[in-house]
């Protein structure tokens, strides 16, 4: 690394990003490994939007919803994934500092956009459910439109506030990140400045991204929940928890992990467990997300087995 001064004070030009494993002998299995796991997220979160798109039985609320999260399913992973699997194969481990910083910013955007679509399938679940004689004008195009449009908004204000601020950051070495992408718990620790500020804007931001949607969803599913155990039907009963199990999951899998890797301020480094929070994040959840979604559901099943053999739906 040949150091080079920067308007903004900073003097690394690129980070080494130790990857996965640091054994070379390895970086072939980790290659085949991740490349068959982005197929599979890519192949599987497509398979649901044009299941959602051809599909006149799902063309509702909740599974437009869920064609948004299948898109952005696909960024998240689609940010990270590829310039690993890239730098495994010319076997080289650096990134520019601004291709890291553009990393940064499109992963948090994408993972925003995710945190309030899952309260938007929350609130759609509750009207739903809580409110059925004016769920069709609590929940028409326009407010949908708006809903994503929000959620866009939000999460774009969130990464771009970010990357400012790390950008802010004097970093003059080390520059080793161990992890396979550019992410804010390793760029503080190697800021050669002062990141109390960065790291009270993290906390403050995580609140207001996960704090407040969290709030949201569980009380939802309060009102959810009661609204459900007045059903004398036991049949009644299982087909709306049935609706909202697949909501539940996802939920509890994208919030845990996202609040460990973020909101563990002043906590000692560590590498191993941030590596196993980064692959949950960009691929265990993503690739998880289309089963969940249509395990349990034999609209999308069907939907899903139409696509494949190229049948058009019944009219």
């Amino acid at each position: 690394m040949q150091p080079k001064p920067r308007a903004n004070g900073t003097s690394v030009t690129e980070f080494i990003l130790l990857g996965l494993v640091e054994t070379p002998e390895l970086w072939s299995v980790v290659f085949i490994l991740f490349l068959l796991a982005y197929m599979t997220t890519v192949g599987g979160n497509l398979s649901i939007l044009a299941a959602v798109l051809v599909e006149p039985k799902l063309h509702t609320p909740m599974y437009f919803f869920l064609g948004n999260l299948s898109v952005m399913d696909v960024g998240c992973i689609s940010v990270t994934i590829p310039s690993m699997l890239g730098r495994l194969l010319a076997h080289k481990l650096t990134v520019p500092y601004g291709a890291c910083l553009t990393q940064l910013f499109f992963f948090h955007l994408l993972a925003g956009v995710d945190c309030f679509l899952l309260t938007a399938m929350a609130y759609d679940r509750f009207l739903a459910i809580c409110r059925p004689l004016t769920y069709s004008t609590r929940m028409n195009h326009t407010v949908q439109r708006i809903l994503v449009a929000s959620s866009w908004a939000c999460a774009f204000s969130n990464a771009l506030t970010h990357t400012v601020a790390i950008s802010t950051l004097h970093f003059c070495g080390p520059n080793i990140i161990d992890n396979f992408y550019c992410d804010l718990p390793q760029l503080f620790q190697l800021s050669c400045s002062s990141t109390q500020i960065n790291e009270l804007l993290l906390f403050a931001l995580s609140f207001i991204m996960a704090g407040i949607p969290m709030a949201l969803i569980f009380t939802s599913y309060i009102h959810v929940a009661a609204a459900v155990l007045r059903i004398r039907s036991a049949e009644g009963r299982k087909k709306a928890f049935s609706t909202c199990s697949s909501h539940l999951t996802v939920v509890a899998m994208f919030y845990g992990t996202g609040m460990f890797n973020y909101m563990r301020l002043g906590s000692i480094k560590l590498a191993d467990k941030d590596k196993a929070i980064g692959i949950f994040n960009t691929v265990i959840n993503p690739m998880l997300n289309p089963l969940i979604y249509s395990l349990r559901n034999p609209d999308v099943q069907a939907a899903l087995w139409r696509v494949l053999t190229g049948r058009r739906p019944a009219a």
